[in-house]
């Protein structure tokens, strides 16, 4: 699945240890907004490894999942492109 993860951390050493963090799963896009390709187990990994970075009391994370169909109705304007699972083709 396409996960858009998007974050506003208070710290700036919370804020750029979850940046870090969140490359192991997907792309950068904008500073703090990632688009992750997930399978089940995966997104629930990223979760336990957000929750363990930021400070639940002042920090805000936000996870969209978004189905095939809706990833294909994505707009960018601009500079960028979706991520894409460079493994799957169709036939």
């Amino acid at each position: 699945m396409l996960v858009a993860v998007a974050y506003d951390v208070v710290d700036d050493s919370r804020r750029t240890r979850l940046h870090e963090r969140l490359k192991d799963f997907g792309t950068p896009v904008q500073y703090s907004v990632f688009e992750c390709l997930l399978e089940e187990g995966d997104l629930v990994r990223m979760q336990e490894a957000i929750a363990a970075l930021i400070d639940c009391n002042v920090d805000r994370v936000r996870l969209y999942l978004l189905c095939g169909s809706c990833a294909d109705r994505v707009r960018i304007i601009g500079q960028g492109k979706l991520t894409r699972d460079e493994h799957a083709y169709v036939v």
